[in-house]
């Protein structure tokens, strides 16, 4: 046996090592910190309650000081809470509601989508409050009842009207939208297969009335030749 053959084995041997090697996932003691995911779930507990605390607050704070707000715009009157609660219902709801409709676009990427929906959500405040006093349990929630009662009425029924007439419109505008775009795509296609169809009988039209001529012509010709 010569010396290269006996080196061969040798080195296919140390090719799969070096393979091996290369397709083996290391351990990195890093990449399996416990202390990284202790604060993750520390960061994520702190997360929970500050939002908890910050809505517990809210609940306390913001019912009646919406009251408040509304009743000094309304003043007691039955027509101006009516009117103020279809505007306050209807364009806070409309909105948002043409802003979320956006988020389908493809040119948006998820990061202007999620910087919409939060402008969206920003944008129907109002709406929360109102929604806030009429659904809460706290103090705060009937206190804001009794507030309206007095100083606001007709608001709340208002602008659940309003609310309710903004989304329906939205929604007959979408599927509007939607039903254009499809009877658009119809016309289209329909076009191309019209001008398909006359441009073919055009072209044999064209044909045959450069022959029909020539022909007739060819025949009479040969007529005339063969009478003389």
């Amino acid at each position: 046996m010569s010396e290269d053959e006996g080196r061969q084995p040798d080195e296919r041997a140390g090719e799969r090592d070096r393979t091996h090697g290369k397709d083996e996932r290391r351990y990195v003691p890093s990449d399996v910190d416990p202390q990284r995911w202790v604060k993750r779930l520390v960061w994520a507990l702190v997360l929970v309650a500050v939002v908890y605390a910050g809505a517990l607050v809210a609940s306390a704070f913001f019912p009646r000081w919406w009251a408040q707000r509304i009743g000094d715009q309304v003043n007691g009157d039955l027509t101006s809470g009516i009117l103020w609660g279809l505007f306050y219902g209807f364009v806070f709801t409309i909105v948002p509601l043409m802003i979320v409709v956006q988020l389908r676009r493809r040119f948006f990427n998820w990061t202007w989508r999620g910087i919409l929906l939060v402008v969206a959500i920003v944008l129907a405040v109002p709406n929360w409050l109102t929604l806030a006093v009429v659904l809460g349990t706290g103090n705060a929630a009937h206190a804001g009842e009794r507030i309206m009662d007095v100083e606001a009425p007709g608001f709340r029924i208002a602008t659940a009207i309003g609310a309710v007439g903004a989304a329906g419109l939205v929604v007959v505008l979408l599927v509007t939208g939607v039903v254009a775009t499809h009877r658009r795509k119809q016309v289209r296609t329909l076009k191309g297969r019209l001008d398909e169809r006359e441009s073919g009988p055009v072209d044999g039209s064209r044909d045959g009335t450069g022959a029909g001529p020539g022909t007739g012509t060819g025949t009479g010709a040969g007529r005339r030749t063969d009478r003389s």
